[in-house]
C-alpha cells in the first residue's frame, strides 16, 4: 500500500507539471517580450514608477558585458546590505536575545550574505536560535525575491541571445529583473502563501511561546512570519528554511498536501523555462526536448532513491523492511513519519536536482545509494530543472556539448540552433563544463588533506565522511544549499571555503553562458542542410543523456568510489 501512494504521488507530480510547463511557459515569453498580460492593468503604473524614480530607462538594451556586470554588481550590493543587516541585528526591532542565542560571527554573517545573495542558501546556523523576524524578512526573504529574480532575468537574456541575429545586445537586466519580480515571483508567491496559510503555516511577528509539557519541562516554540519566507524560498529556487529543521518543521510543511504544493513550486518555473525557450527561438520542439531529457533523469533518480530506500539496510536480516497495511518500511532513519519515504523521496529528488535545498528529510541518513543520487544530481550540473534561469542555460550548455562531439565524429563545424560553434564559442563551454571540477575537487582535497577539514566531522569517518565533505562543496557550488547534517559547517574554515564555492557556482557559471548567448546573438542563422545533425529528435534526445552521464562520470567517478560506493561496499547499506 505505501508503495502504492508513492508511485501515485510520483506520477501525479509528473503529469502536473507536464502540464503545466506550457502555459506557464507561455506566460513566461509574454511577459519578458513585454506582451499583454492579464496583470499589466495592475502592474505596468507600478514598472514605469519604479524606472523613473530609478533613473532606469527601459528602451536601452545592454551588450553582454554591460547586462554580466550589472547581475555582478547587484549580487555583490544585495551581499553587502544583508550583511550588514546580519552584524547589527541585536540593535533592529523584533530581536529576542533569550532566544537568539546563536552569535553571527563575522565569518558566519558572510557565508550567510553570500550564501542568499547567490540562491544558495547553505544554513550553518539554526534559524530560529540565530535570526531575528528583521533579519529573516528584510535581509534574508527579500534577497529570495531578489537573487530569485536576476536569476531568472539571466535565464531569459540567455535564450534572447540564442534567438537573435547579428545583434549585440541581450535586453536590459534591470527591465527583466522588475519584470521577474512583478509579474512572476511577487504574484506567484502570494497565491502560493495563502495556500500555506491555508493549510497551517504560520505568518505573524508573535514573540516565541513557552509551553510547560506533561513531564514539567519548559518547551520553546518560535513563531514568526513562515509563510512568507516558505513559499519564495521555494519560488526562487533558494531553500533556506526559517527553521533549523527546514521542510521537515511541522510549521514550514504541515501536511502531505503542502509538502507536494511545495515541491511544485520549486520545479513548474524551471521547467517552464524549456517551453519559453523554445518559444523565444522559434522552435518549440527544441524546448520539449530538454523537457524531457530533464524528466527522463529525474525520473530515474526517483525511481532509484525510493527503491535504496524502501529495501532498507540488508545487514539488520532481523528487521522486516517490507511495506504493508501497519508499517511504511524501508528505510525510515531520519525522515519525517508525517511523509514517509514517498513524501521524502521526492523532496529529496526534487530539491537535489534544482538549486533548493528545501529538505524534509535528513540526507545523510539515507542509503549510501540513495546519498549518492542526491550527490550526482547536483554533480550533473544544476540542469534536471535546476534553478531559476540557470537549469535552462545549464541544459542548454551540455547539449552544445553534445552538438560538438557529433559534429568531430562526421567531420562537421558543430551547429546548434542555425549558429556555428567556433573556437570562442568553445572557449565559453569549456570554461562552464570545467567549472565544478576545478572548485569542488580541490576544495574537498584541501579540506581533507587539513586538520581545520577533518576537524568538521564531528560525527562519521571514513568514506561517509569523505561524502559529507564532498556533498557540501558540490552543494555549495550548484547554488542548493543541501548538507549532510553529520558535517558541523559553522567554522572559519568551511565558512569561508563555501563561499568561494559559492560565488564562482554563482558569478563563474553566469558569465560564460551571458558570453556564449552574445556570440550566438551576432551571427546569422545559418540554414539546415541534409548535414546538419537534427537537435530536436529523439537521436539526439539519447545522445545529449549519454553525454550527461559520461561527463560526470570522467569528472567524479574517482571521488565516488572513494565515498557512497565504497560505502555500499563496506557496510552494504
Amino acid at each position: 500500500m505505501a508503495n502504492f501512494y508513492s508511485v501515485a504521488q510520483y506520477a501525479s507530480f509528473i503529469i502536473i507539471v507536464t502540464v503545466l510547463v506550457k502555459p506557464l511557459g507561455g506566460y513566461l515569453e509574454r511577459v519578458f517580450a513585454r506582451k499583454h498580460t492579464l496583470l499589466d492593468r495592475i502592474l505596468l503604473p507600478i514598472e514605469k514608477f519604479i524606472y523613473r524614480i530609478t533613473g532606469v530607462d527601459s528602451t536601452v538594451e545592454m551588450t553582454f558585458s554591460q547586462y554580466a556586470t550589472c547581475f555582478v554588481l547587484f549580487g555583490l550590493f544585495g551581499t553587502l546590505l544583508l550583511y550588514a543587516i546580519l552584524r547589527v541585528q541585536r540593535f533592529l526591532p523584533w530581536f529576542f536575545p533569550a532566544y537568539q542565542s546563536t552569535p553571527l560571527t563575522p565569518d558566519l554573517a558572510l557565508n550567510t550574505a553570500v550564501s542568499f545573495s547567490t540562491t544558495t542558501t547553505w544554513q550553518a546556523y539554526g534559524g530560529e536560535n540565530t535570526m531575528s523576524y528583521f533579519s529573516q524578512m528584510v535581509g534574508l526573504c527579500t534577497q529570495n525575491f531578489l537573487a530569485g529574480a536576476a536569476g531568472l532575468a539571466v535565464g531569459i537574456a540567455f535564450n534572447r541571445g540564442l534567438a537573435r541575429q547579428l545583434s549585440n545586445t541581450l535586453g536590459n537586466f534591470w527591465v527583466d529583473l522588475v519584470r521577474a519580480l512583478l509579474w512572476v515571483l511577487l504574484p506567484a508567491s502570494l497565491i502560493g502563501a495563502l495556500l500555506l496559510v491555508w493549510q497551517g503555516v504560520p505568518m505573524n511577528f508573535h514573540p516565541y511561546a513557552v509551553a510547560t509539557t506533561v513531564e514539567g519541562g519548559k518547551q520553546i516554540i518560535a513563531q514568526g512570519p513562515v509563510a512568507a519566507l516558505e513559499i519564495i524560498k521555494n519560488l526562487g529556487t533558494n531553500g533556506g528554511g526559517f527553521f533549523n529543521a527546514n521542510g521537515a518543521h511541522p510549521y514550514e510543511n504541515p501536511t502531505p498536501l503542502t509538502n507536494f504544493l511545495e515541491m511544485l513550486a520549486i520545479v513548474l518555473l524551471p521547467a517552464a523555462l524549456t517551453n519559453t525557450f523554445g518559444r523565444m527561438v522559434g522552435q518549440p520542439r527544441q524546448g520539449w526536448l530538454l523537457f524531457y531529457v530533464m524528466l527522463f533523469l529525474f525520473t530515474c533518480g526517483l525511481l532509484f532513491v525510493h527503491s535504496s530506500e524502501q529495501r532498507g539496510n540488508p545487514l539488520l536480516g532481523r528487521v522486516d523492511f517490507r511495506a504493508g497495511s501497519l508499517q511504511s518500511g524501508g528505510n525510515m532513519e531520519g525522515k519525517e513519519v508525517r511523509f514517509g519515504i514517498g513524501g521524502s523521496t521526492l523532496t529529496e529528488v526534487v530539491t537535489s536536482n534544482t538549486a533548493t535545498g528545501s529538505t524534509n528529510a535528513m540526507d545523510d541518513s539515507f542509503s549510501s545509494l540513495g546519498g549518492m543520487v542526491l550527490l550526482v544530481n547536483m554533480l550533473l550540473g544544476e540542469l534536471v530543472f535546476g534553478g531559476l534561469g540557470s537549469g535552462l542555460y545549464s541544459m542548454v550548455m551540455a547539449a552544445a556539448i553534445a552538438v560538438f562531439l557529433a559534429g568531430l565524429m562526421v567531420g562537421r563545424t558543430p551547429e546548434y540552433l542555425g549558429k556555428k560553434i567556433g573556437p570562442a564559442e568553445n572557449k565559453m563551454i569549456m570554461l562552464y563544463a570545467l567549472a565544478a571540477p576545478m572548485i569542488v575537487l580541490p576544495l574537498a582535497a584541501i579540506a581533507l588533506s587539513t586538520r581545520a577539514g577533518l576537524a568538521g566531522l564531528t560525527t562519521n569517518g571514513g568514506p561517509h565522511g569523505f561524502t559529507e565533505i564532498l556533498f557540501a562543496y558540490t552543494s555549495c557550488f550548484a547554488s542548493n544549499g543541501q548538507s549532510f547534517g553529520g558535517l558541523s559547517a559553522n567554522t572559519a574554515f568551511y565558512n569561508l571555503t563555501t563561499v568561494l564555492a559559492m560565488m564562482v557556482g554563482r558569478f563563474g557559471l553566469t558569465i560564460p553562458a551571458l558570453a556564449l548567448a552574445a556570440l550566438f546573438a551576432g551571427q546569422r542563422n545559418t540554414p539546415s542542410s541534409s548535414g546538419t545533425l537534427p537537435t530536436h529528435g529523439f537521436t539526439f534526445a539519447v545522445l545529449l543523456t549519454v553525454c550527461l552521464i559520461i561527463m560526470v562520470a570522467l569528472s567524479y567517478l574517482p571521488a565516488l568510489a572513494l565515498g557512497p560506493l565504497l560505502e555500499r561496499l563496506l557496510f552494504g547499506n
